[in-house]
């Protein structure tokens, strides 16, 4: 039995897409597609292992001890390519969403891979609002004047939990760490059509319930001697960074997801480029990465 396998991600379209995808190795011949989900157990859009769902080919002991209180696996990995802006968006709580919408909500993190000259992320508002005056700029369609923009780089880390108001602006390549749910309410979405030509569906009442109308920073600092980059009770993120050397990575109650974001190199036999993710199951001992490139290691931290 093999110790780490090599994942093939579920692609999806988006009207905001662009070509980074593949550049990234993705197979996207027909369509505009924005998002590859790396490492998904989303039914309907899981990612595969040699042709097979991670579902199918996991069982719970994968997982790790460290799932042991989920009820679902608990991460979604992806890449988001972000030709154009996406919506202004937000996510409820874990209590709002499991009341209300019978699913869990959304806390994530957001690692940018590439960013071009200018480009950047909305995230919290630039100065505490009344709801009567948020309200009123998401009608009149000048909401974004009361966000805060953060021009962004390449290797930055931003923590998003739930009930921040947040959008991902034109030109931004993004490796998404979040908690394994769908659950998103669009504030604004510039007027924009889908294929049928029908203006995509908003749910701003919802999201006026849950979105916290303050300030927020978000940005973590990544120390230079310190792999950790993001933690909640989900996932716990890591970077790791060979260049030239080698680096042992072990998770014994949890399983593994490598991502390689740029460079190529090895984790243990396996070729890895940019664009490469690979899941390694509980209790299989280390991995080796080694070469000139960046991995994103994901687990569930244990209790």
């Amino acid at each position: 039995m093999k110790k780490i396998y090599r994942l093939t991600p579920s692609l999806h379209e988006c009207i905001w897409g662009g070509n980074k995808l593949k550049e990234l190795g993705k197979k996207t011949e027909n369509g505009v597609f924005g998002e590859s989900w790396e490492l998904s157990f989303v039914p309907g859009s899981e990612a595969l292992v040699d042709g097979v769902r991670v579902s199918d080919a996991f069982d719970r002991k994968a997982w790790g001890r460290a799932c042991d209180g989920f009820e679902n696996f608990p991460v979604l990995t992806k890449f988001i390519d972000a030709k154009d802006k996406l919506s202004v968006q937000v996510h409820p709580s874990d209590e709002y969403a499991l009341k209300n919408e019978g699913q869990y909500g959304k806390t994530e993190m957001w690692y940018i891979v590439a960013a071009e000259k200018g480009s950047g992320i909305y995230m919290g508002l630039k100065r505490n609002a009344t709801p009567e005056e948020f309200s009123k700029a998401v009608a009149d369609g000048t909401v974004e004047e009361l966000l805060s923009f953060k021009e962004v780089k390449a290797g930055e880390v931003y923590f998003i939990p739930s009930g921040t108001v947040h959008a991902i602006g034109s030109g931004v390549l993004i490796f998404e760490i979040q908690q394994n749910s769908t659950l998103t309410y669009r504030l604004y979405d510039y007027m924009r059509r889908d294929k049928a030509g029908n203006l995509r569906e908003l749910h701003v009442e919802k999201a006026m319930r849950v979105s916290k109308l303050e300030p927020y920073d978000g940005a973590t600092r990544v120390e230079k001697n310190d792999t950790l980059i993001g933690k909640c009770k989900y996932f716990e993120t890591h970077l790791y960074r060979p260049y030239g050397g080698k680096i042992t990575v072990c998770s014994p109650h949890s399983y593994l997801s490598l991502t390689c974001t740029r460079g190529e190199g090895y984790i243990d036999d396996e070729r890895a480029v940019a664009g490469d993710s690979f899941f390694v199951p509980a209790g299989e001992g280390e991995v080796e990465l080694c070469g000139d490139m960046d991995v994103i290691a994901v687990t569930t931290p244990l209790g």
